[in-house]
């Protein structure tokens, strides 16, 4: 057992504070640093306890985190005012918990001790619920998959998909990103590292993408596992959460951003969990114009979504609690199970369902005269399915790929950003519908179906979706890519007869936008978004693991036997109501500045 320093001996000392809850009269407040949290397997984790200085047993909140569990003070002291326990603990193998850690492999079993051990502790009513941010989301899905018997709510913050979903875990091309390394690089020592120290940016181009990881200075051996685990198999079991909605039966708050990296999750979790008679009527689901970060606010990029587009996280945490753990009538069981904000149009909207019930599912084909190169090209969408036209062509160079735009920190990638110079490029294929003559709205998941060959034995696809406003300005609204090798599932690739053309979906996830009258809906196709996602070297050989290059000759076919498109899900204005002021408690000034 790792030997505790006596600097941290001397944080188990109980600290009473005195806090002064909001509409309530004071109420003192005991933090107990570093306790002790054994584990099935004899592992001692660390938890910092804040809990009402009062007689009596209270519901417990966990979060449970790999940044450091001094991270959640303010909000725990938030709650012990309120009258709860909340316990913020650091993960195995980080800050002053013992044990390594190893990502995502250990949270099941963990998170399920942990929310047992809470419910046995003398100021508990054995009444536990979860709340977490990324990966603290993530952690939270491990272990209620578990059935921990106690487990009666979850707050759940953004958390991943399962493996080959979004861009986290292994993306859907079957490898981490390059800026995933970043996150890597962060976790793998106790002490959180000085980030600024590397130059993440020039670090990306690294190949092969196997050793990226000593391009930062250090082995990660979890890098490498990732990588070494390309495609869908029992390795991955153990982080699997989205294959067993059934084993849950507790009522979730699901929150996300239409900007978040890892929304892809968010709504598959909410249907799926929807789709339970026990679950059903007790599932919500939040979706604002928001990045991936605790700050719900307005602006986001260029974009100021007005100050509605704001959210108060502690308060939609409590009240959530305040009902399932306390009991209290204060109406979250006749709220709304969707509460979406539509961007462009700037509202807050409610519906029963996801997708919306009204939603008319439309296809917009792809059309040119085999120049859709760039903006300045021919391309064009319409309702009208194509005939007798030319195909679209263009050069993928892995060495020169099509760049995606982000900062270089891994904790946010991309937002509603002006697309106008990289589809200058040759290597871009444009399609733009014509200045439309309502306001639209698109709100739901997206789907391409592109019929396409390459000249090489493995290749990518890639697809935007945008809005382009009467100034040009080009607003990224969503995107998704496919990896040729892994067109029939994620265990089971098989490479490609190099220019034979083949059928292939690119799921672009869920967005909800108005695009108003004189904008135009746009769609971007590419094969490469760099450094989002990898470069396929389209040699076909192991994945991550080489540093041979070769370019490929793409061809994008769309005529009447090869109807290329993009299906968007359109909301008939009548079916858009008007917002309610009984859902106004939802929205207020942000407070996490």
């Amino acid at each position: 057992m790792r030997r505790i320093p006596s600097i941290v001996l001397l944080s188990l000392i109980v600290f009473p504070i005195i806090g002064v809850a909001q509409g309530t009269k004071s109420v003192a407040v005991k933090i107990e640093f570093n306790q002790r949290v054994r584990m099935r397997d004899g592992v001692e984790l660390s938890a910092d306890i804040y809990r009402p200085d009062a007689s009596g047993r209270f519901p417990v909140v966990l979060t449970r985190t790999p940044y450091g569990r001094q991270g959640a003070a303010a909000a725990a002291k938030h709650f012990a005012e309120h009258g709860y326990v909340y316990v913020a603990m650091d993960v195995r193998g980080r800050g002053d918990s013992a044990g390594d850690f190893v990502p995502w492999r250990n949270e099941g079993n963990d998170g399920y001790d942990s929310i047992e051990w809470c419910a046995r502790q003398p100021w508990s009513n054995g009444k536990i619920g979860t709340t977490g941010l990324s990966y603290a989301a993530y952690d939270e899905w491990l272990a209620a998959v578990r059935q921990p018997p106690h487990l009666a709510a979850m707050f759940v913050h953004s958390p991943m998909s399962d493996p080959f979903f979004d861009i986290w875990l292994a993306g859907p091309g079957g490898l981490p990103t390059p800026m995933q390394i970043g996150w890597f690089y962060r976790t793998s020592q106790r002490a959180k590292p000085d980030m600024s120290a590397i130059d993440w940016g020039k670090i990306y181009w690294h190949v092969p993408l196997y050793t990226l990881d000593e391009a930062t200075g250090h082995t990660i051996t979890a890098w490498r596992d990732v990588i070494d685990h390309s495609q869908l198999s029992d390795w991955w079991s153990p982080m699997r959460y989205q294959n067993q909605y059934d084993r849950v039966s507790v009522p979730i708050l699901h929150l996300s951003g239409w900007y978040d990296d890892t929304l892809v999750a968010t709504p598959m979790n909410f249907i799926g969990m929807t789709k339970g008679e026990k679950t059903a009527k007790s599932q919500q689901l939040i979706i604002g114009p928001w990045a991936h970060s605790n700050k719900l606010a307005s602006k986001l990029g260029e974009i100021d979504f007005g100050p509605s587009a704001q959210m108060e996280i502690e308060t939609l945490e409590l009240r959530w609690f305040d009902h399932w753990l306390k009991g209290i009538a204060n109406g979250v069981d006749q709220d709304s199970p969707l509460h979406i904000f539509i961007m462009g149009e700037n509202q807050w909207h409610d519906f029963a369902q996801w997708p919306i019930a009204q939603t008319q599912w439309t296809k917009f084909y792809f059309h040119s005269k085999g120049h859709a190169n760039s903006s300045a090209g021919d391309g064009n969408l319409s309702l009208q399915l194509p005939v007798g036209e030319l195909a679209d062509k263009y050069e993928y160079d892995p060495e020169n790929p099509v760049p995606f735009i982000t900062d270089a920190n891994f904790s946010q990638v991309g937002g509603p950003d002006d697309y106008q110079i990289v589809e200058r490029r040759n290597d871009v294929l444009v399609y733009s519908s014509e200045p439309l003559t309502e306001d639209t709205t698109v709100c739901g998941p997206i789907s391409v179906q592109l019929y396409a060959a390459s000249s090489a034995d493995d290749t990518d696809f890639m697809a935007k979706l945008l809005d382009v406003w009467p100034n040009g300005f080009a607003q990224r609204l969503n995107d998704g890519m496919v990896r040729a090798r892994f067109r029939g599932g994620m265990d089971q690739p098989s490479m490609i007869k190099p220019n034979q053309t083949y059928s292939y979906t690119l799921n672009l996830w869920d967005t909800c936008q108005m695009f108003a009258k004189g904008h135009r809906i746009r769609v971007e196709i590419s094969s490469s978004a760099f450094p989002k996602y990898d470069r396929n070297p389209n040699t076909g050989e192991a994945l991550g693991k080489t540093t041979h290059w070769k370019k490929a000759s793409q061809t994008i076919v769309h005529d009447a036997d090869h109807p290329s498109s993009i299906t968007l899900p359109i909301i008939p204005t009548g079916s858009i109501k008007t917002p309610k002021e009984s859902v106004s408690h939802l929205t207020g000034p942000a407070m996490l500045e």
